[in-house]
């Protein structure tokens, strides 16, 4: 409603002491507001200054001066600290790069108030500090910054008050020097004793085995196991190439060298279904772009995977799958209306559930989790933790890539550390502390692997 996306039925917004009336997005920026949303509204086959600069492009002649729109551009991403040409196409970057435009484009603005919703969801430690740095030099000048967050270490670093927000009310507004164990207790409605319950299963067999995978230009000679009862974490750098690995290995995108086995068994490159077939999941890191039918219901997206099993004759058994999708929504807690409301209405941490879902009926063996807890709130997250705990528990097997530091070490068996599309070590969960992460996490896999040969 600030952004001027909605508008309120009751109550009023001021700004500077005098009531408005927001009802569009440019009344919201003519008043000095400018929102960095959740869900990005980039336009994904427009380049990146356009983007920044969509719908006040700078004109000379009547015509957009290309040249000073790029130049603007190029400074206002050298503030934020991301290496990316203005003229790249908006699709060509990853979810981190795309979050730092959008960052830039909110700066372009020179606004008074600057709305920030999760805006280091999907940022490394060293992006965020550098956001941080930002955020502090705004307010120094005089901008008024609401940042939204889950991350409750990022209040009292950048806070002054928190207003606690749970199901739609204000339950509470306190300092941002306020414990975590209170925060936390006023956004579930009760404590949370551990906020990364890993129940450690037995490992067994290696459910799935990569070898040698390789891509010219994304990922060299990557080789890791996974067993059966255990969680693999991810780590690395944007960059380092964790998703573009993961996603070869699901068969989403090709790769040129190395195999790929699940269960012992080779699966075929490039062959989603063929992935499927061996029991391999993937929840994507987009949730919205690539894991879900956004205008489907939610019994229809639960029903996606196990669609083919469930049709006989060319129909589709509709009872059995509404069946099938009522009984996991209900395990999983989703919060809705009903099976039929569209996914697009429910909130990320209920969306992510589904995503989840449809694989879980599937019984799949090996579940890739790509940022599984981006987005989402406190509560929800150790719901999803304790699934991965039920997962493993059944013998299944979970590989999961977080740019959540502190999530990676808490719920993970073993940690590989990904590094310029290498993997530059392996922690085992009693050594994987943040530092030894880190220093993997900069290293250059490259130049100790020739160093050690050379020996």
């Amino acid at each position: 409603m600030l952004s001027g996306a909605g508008t309120p039925d009751t109550g009023r917004i001021l700004v500077a002491g005098e009531e408005v009336r927001i009802k569009g997005a440019q009344d919201s920026e003519r008043l000095g507001i400018a929102t960095i949303y959740q869900e990005f509204v980039l336009v994904p086959d427009l380049s990146v200054a356009e983007n920044i600069f969509l719908g006040r492009q700078p004109r000379r002649f009547g015509m957009v001066d290309r040249k000073r729109m790029e130049a603007d551009a190029e400074e206002l991403l050298a503030r934020v600290g991301v290496n990316v040409s203005p003229r790249a196409r908006v699709r060509e970057l990853g979810i981190a790069r795309r979050q730092m435009v959008e960052i830039a484009k909110a700066l372009s603005l020179d606004a008074r108030v600057l709305i920030m919703d999760e805006p280091t969801a999907v940022l490394t430690t060293e992006e965020t500090d550098r956001l941080f740095a930002i955020v502090r030099q705004l307010r120094a000048d005089g901008v008024g910054v609401v940042f939204i967050t889950h991350h409750l270490e990022e209040i009292a670093a950048l806070g002054d008050r928190v207003t606690v927000i749970r199901d739609g009310r204000t339950v509470g507004q306190v300092p941002a020097s306020t414990g975590e164990d209170e925060l936390v207790r006023l956004m579930v409605g009760r404590p949370i004793e551990q906020q990364y319950p890993r129940q450690p299963a037995e490992a067994g067999a290696a459910l799935l085995t990569v070898e040698g995978l390789t891509r010219d230009g994304a990922f060299h000679d990557v080789s890791f196991e996974v067993r059966a009862g255990e969680v693999v974490g991810i780590a690395g750098l944007v960059g380092a190439g964790r998703t573009e690995v993961v996603r070869a290995v699901f068969g989403a995108d090709p790769y040129d060298e190395g195999t790929v086995k699940a269960g012992g068994a080779a699966v075929r490159r490039h062959d989603v279904g063929a992935a499927m077939a061996a029991g391999i999941g993937l929840v994507p890191e987009d949730r919205k772009g690539q894991g879900l039918v956004l205008d489907a219901s939610v019994e229809e997206n639960l029903g996606l995977v196990t669609l083919r099993q469930a049709t006989r004759a060319g129909l589709v058994d509709l009872g059995r799958q509404r069946e099938a999708a009522a009984r996991i929504a209900n395990r999983l807690g989703v919060r809705m209306a009903g099976p039929g409301q569209q996914a697009r209405t429910l909130s990320g941490g209920n969306q992510q559930k589904i995503v989840i879902g449809k694989w879980l009926l599937a019984d799949t063996r090996v579940l890739i989790l790509d940022e599984p807890t981006r987005g989402i709130d406190v509560g929800a997250k150790v719901e999803i933790y304790q699934l991965v705990n039920e997962l493993t528990a059944a013998g299944a097997a979970v590989l999961m890539i977080s740019s959540d530091l502190p999530e990676v070490l808490g719920m993970s068996d073993r940690v590989l550390v990904m590094a310029h599309g290498r993997i530059a070590g392996e922690l085992p969960a009693g050594e994987a502390t943040q530092d030894a992460v880190m220093a993997l996490a900069v290293s250059n896999p490259t130049t100790e692997t020739e160093a050690s040969r050379g020996h």
